[in-house]
């Protein structure tokens, strides 16, 4: 009989001698087992007063996580809900935006009635009022049609099976089959969609959600991307398509999103964030009959009204900046215009141009207010305006007026798309990681993506002599 003594060390190591002999499946075994058994167990134990075969749920399953019909569908229901947000949203934006800016007209009035210089009205109206006027009108209307959209397939529990559908293809990138999960929440709000990145339990793995979920437009980046697709390419169409024909473009800039997703997934799981994929067991829920009260509370409450907020907090001293840039003359131009030009010569490089890359800049604390500073910096206003009226006319002042071109849009839709975070995303970064490294990893990732794309793009382009 030995006398050895077995320590723990000694089965902790004998373990991971063992575990290297184990296949890479062998975790999607011991579940199979174990569910494989509970069904040996359940069908001995109850007996049912029909057998069915099928079930609805299961019918239904068939189809949305059939490998050959499960992602068309959810292409299908994407498409769908940005053609709501599309089709919806402008005249709801433009009745909103008119009321809020008349009260601002109204507020400018007034305090030019009682004597507040003109400085003071023109930086509190002009400025912050108007960079708020803004956020609220563009952003409202889409968030109060996509995040119901959004909540009731969460609460008829569908987004299970979307985890269900790309968990395969998040393995294959070394990241974590929830990430889907957390991407799609980032549709609504990149900020939000890092917060939902507390489900994955792995650290590595919710650092690579967190850092890759920025490549997902949120609601303020929607904004830029419908005006390109209606203005650029569903203009070409009759106008009984153009609906259409912008939501399948804006799809395609989404779909462009995810495969960068999957890329830069990759790209971390093999350098600064390697390991091996956890396992991930789905079970997935029985559908339920959506509960409406419920469905309005979470999405406007709980998201629209939660994200608005945070959105007015940034924009704030964002219309504050532009209209202190729009408002310092030196010479015969404002700082907003010769800041655009010193610009110019990199944004060129990019296909882009130099208010485009103000514009960003200056939106940093909200995507949303990209498109009226860029109007309001080529028609040389000094405050943030409503701009053309028409798509005719938007086209007409950026193509006719200021050089625009499709590789100019084109790229302005993929810099839109790749761009770093706003700022309040990058604030929950670091509130999520406490790191000071990951914030500005994050920031540097997508920038660089950003830069990297936009000017291989604008190249490729000029050296086939498109431009």
């Amino acid at each position: 009989m030995s006398n050895t003594t077995i320590t723990p060390n000694d089965i902790i190591s004998k373990a991971e001698s063992l575990r290297n002999n184990l296949s890479t499946g062998f975790r999607d075994e011991i579940v199979k087992s174990i569910y494989s058994e509970a069904e040996k167990v359940a069908n001995r134990a109850v007996k049912t007063a029909t057998d069915k075969r099928y079930d609805l749920d299961q019918k239904i399953d068939r189809l949305v996580t059939s490998p050959i019909t499960g992602l068309p569908i959810m292409l299908l229901l994407l498409g769908a809900i940005i053609w709501l947000t599309v089709s919806g949203a402008n005249v709801v934006s433009n009745a909103i935006a008119t009321v809020l800016f008349s009260l601002g007209d109204l507020g400018r009035n007034l305090f030019t009635q009682i004597g507040i210089p003109w400085w003071l009205t023109g930086f509190l109206w002009d400025g912050i009022y108007l960079g708020l006027a803004w956020v609220i009108s563009v952003m409202l209307p889409p968030m109060m049609i996509f995040f119901p959209a959004f909540t009731f397939l969460e609460d008829l529990g569908y987004l299970p099976r979307v985890a269900f559908n790309l968990d395969w293809m998040f393995k294959k990138t070394g990241a974590h089959g929830k990430q889907s999960l957390t991407m799609a929440m980032g549709f609504g709000c990149n900020a939000a969609g890092v917060v939902a990145t507390r489900v994955i339990d792995s650290p590595r793995e919710r650092l690579i959600a967190i850092l890759t979920n920025n490549f997902v437009p949120c609601n303020g980046r929607f904004p830029t991307l419908i005006m390109l697709a209606t203005v650029f390419v569903a203009a070409a169409f009759p106008p009984a398509l153009t609906s259409f024909i912008a939501a399948g473009t804006v799809v395609g800039v989404v779909l462009i999103g995810v495969a960068f997703t999957f890329l830069m997934s990759w790209l971390l799981s093999r350098t600064v964030l390697k390991g091996e994929a956890s396992a991930f067991t789905l079970e997935l829920p029985p559908y339920r009959k959506p509960n409406i009260g419920r469905i309005l509370y979470s999405s406007i409450i709980d998201r629209t009204i939660f994200v608005l907020w945070r959105a007015m907090q940034t924009a704030a001293p964002a219309g504050a900046i532009i209209w202190i840039l729009a408002n310092i003359h030196l010479g015969d131009s404002n700082l907003a215009r010769m800041i655009a030009d010193w610009l110019n010569p990199f944004g060129l490089l990019l296909g882009l141009d130099g208010v485009i890359l103000l514009a960003y800049i200056i939106a940093i604390p909200a995507n949303e207010i990209v498109v009226p500073t860029m109007m309001m910096v080529y028609m040389g206003a000094g405050m943030m305006i409503n701009g053309p009226s028409s798509n005719n006319a938007i086209f007409d002042l950026l193509v006719n007026a200021n050089g625009w071109t499709m590789l100019t849009a084109i790229n302005l839709m993929l810099f839109a798309l790749l761009h770093n975070p706003c700022a309040t995303t990058v604030i929950t970064i670091y509130k999520e990681t406490k790191s000071y490294k990951w914030a500005t990893l994050s920031v540097v990732i997508t920038l660089g993506t950003a830069f990297l794309v936009t000017f291989l793009t604008a190249s490729i382009a000029k050296l086939l002599g498109w431009v």
